[in-house]
């Protein structure tokens, strides 16, 4: 009896390859320590966690104090990635003050169905002051589309931004 040859769709394999791969990396070098205490900004984001289960995680990024284009998370629902480097594209709303709305429609490594909205962080003045970035689970609030996540991130922002008196407090220790 002869074997025969497997074939696989090239998609298929690309992806066996990905997942391989992923498994097999490293964890991203971090590019900020925080400091031993726990920080403000990790408050909110706890506070906002616990009163909000259709999210998936509430994070915070931006350059810390001192640093001069790091930008990296520094609080967060996943402690194990503060101090990440942020990506592109949270680079890129911390910089021009833009929203992203990502549906992670075709992000097959994702376990977990969520929507994601990226916003600029405000400040009690109203002002740019970083990123903040909510995931929310989609199983949660069936049939919500991008009006409604985006809305709803918009209020989650805006009710946090009057609990921080400037961008410095975020990463004073917490009371």
């Amino acid at each position: 009896m002869s074997a025969t040859p497997w074939i696989l769709p090239a998609a298929l394999a690309a992806s066996l390859i990905a997942s391989a791969a992923a498994a097999q990396a490293p964890a991203p070098a971090k590019n900020w320590t925080p400091p031993a205490q726990r920080i403000y900004a990790q408050v909110l984001s706890d506070r906002t966690m616990a009163a909000h289960p259709e999210l998936l995680s509430v994070t915070f990024h931006g350059v810390p104090p001192g640093q001069h284009d790091v930008y990296t998370m520094f609080a967060g629902s996943y402690p194990e990635r503060i101090g990440n480097p942020d990506d592109p594209d949270d680079i890129d709303v911390s910089k021009k003050g833009i929203t992203i709305l990502d549906p992670r429609w075709r992000r097959t490594k994702d376990t977990v169905k969520k929507y994601v909205v990226l916003m600029p962080l405000r400040d009690a003045h109203a002002e740019n002051v970083g990123l903040i970035v909510y995931a929310f689970r989609t199983e949660a609030q069936p049939g919500k589309g991008e009006r409604d996540y985006a809305l709803q991130a918009m209020d989650l922002r805006d009710a946090l931004e009057k609990e921080i008196p400037s961008y410095d407090a975020l990463f004073q220790p917490a009371k």
